[in-house]
């Protein structure tokens, strides 16, 4: 049944039926009966037609490169709940951490096969650039700062400062760091340099045997707090860049016997729910993957709306939770709401 033969059928116009399925104004008598002959013929209009009309897919590709990154998935768990109130589709195309991958996905854009592309992003190279700057689609850069392009971020580097300064006011003297690439602006350096902000504020100087980069997972956590520990002993508060690394090192000092928080003070970034229920509880700090991912799937809705109006990025705040990791009482309230 195609659109003339339905309207003859509800007895309307073609173009009441067109406003009914699009949204626009009707009387509630033609809205009721089209509402009456879509449920007796079950009538949709074609998807393929409606593209063709409006050029438009109501479908947004995001990329991000870990499909098992609760980050990730809080992030796209915030698009999905914009989009599909919004009437859009989501398209995920996992990269695994491939760079090589994730500029496939970005060149498949080309193609115009969905209205827009939200980037979960990590790491950047001079490709990047290029195949972005040659895009014909709305842009959303979302857990990165990338120059040119609208960006949803966090304050990594204030929330490293923090975790480390909550450690230094305790009272401890010999701090460690446990990292991420560099190449990762975000996790890697922005946190980084937020750990040594703290030691500055506290008179202290970062020393290159007390610091390790890692991969992003709890067994290179736990690898890598072997190696810094065996190499500094007397390290006595330990930075992670993020909660699987840290919750890796919890479990290096629970097979080694080193007390947490007695002989050694943990804390990360993430405030995830792994962290949450270890064996000692992570202090961490909450960024806000959600939310992020709410506002960058609006902006590019507004921005396929309005495409001429400049679209702002936005850098998101973050909260400190303290738990018993660095000896604080654990937080009341609904546990897992934090």
């Amino acid at each position: 049944m195609n659109i003339t033969e339905f309207a003859a059928y509800a007895g309307v116009s073609k173009a009441a039926v067109s406003r009914y399925f699009n949204g626009g104004y009707l009387s509630q008598e033609k809205r009721d009966l089209i509402a009456n002959a879509v449920e007796a013929t079950g009538y949709h209009p074609s998807l393929q037609a409606q593209m063709l009309r409006t050029r438009r897919t109501r479908q947004v590709l995001v990329i991000l490169p870990k499909l098992s990154s609760e980050s990730c998935a809080r992030m796209v768990e915030g698009i999905s709940d914009v989009l599909d109130q919004n009437g859009y589709q989501l398209l995920l195309v996992n990269t695994a951490n491939d760079n090589t991958r994730e500029l496939s996905a970005l060149n498949l854009l080309q193609r115009n096969t969905v209205d827009g592309v939200i980037l979960i992003a990590t790491i950047f190279t001079a490709e990047h650039r290029t195949v972005l700057g040659s895009l014909r689609l709305p842009l959303m850069i979302l857990g990165q700062q990338y120059p040119g392009f609208c960006c949803i971020s966090h304050d990594d580097r204030g929330a490293a400062r923090a975790a480390t300064a909550h450690m230094l006011a305790k009272g401890r003297k010999h701090p460690g760091f446990l990292g991420v690439t560099m190449m990762d602006k975000a996790a890697g350096l922005d946190r980084r340099r937020g750990y040594e902000d703290a030691l500055q504020a506290a008179g202290l100087y970062p020393q290159p045997t007390r610091m390790a980069i890692a991969a992003f997972d709890m067994e290179s956590g736990y690898e890598q707090a072997a190696a810094l520990l065996t190499r500094a002993p007397d390290i006595d508060c330990l930075f992670c860049a993020t909660d699987s690394i840290a919750i890796g090192a919890l479990q290096y000092c629970r097979t080694h016997h080193i007390r947490v928080p007695e002989d050694l003070m943990l804390a990360a970034v993430g405030n995830s729910e792994a962290g949450r229920v270890a064996s000692v509880p992570l202090t961490s700090v909450q960024l806000h993957y959600r939310t992020a991912g709410q506002i960058a799937a609006q902006r590019l809705l507004d921005q396929l709306a309005h495409p001429h109006t400049p679209v702002e990025g936005q850098v998101l705040d973050y909260a400190l939770i303290p738990r018993s990791s660095t000896g604080d009482a654990l937080p009341q309230g609904n546990f897992w709401a934090e």
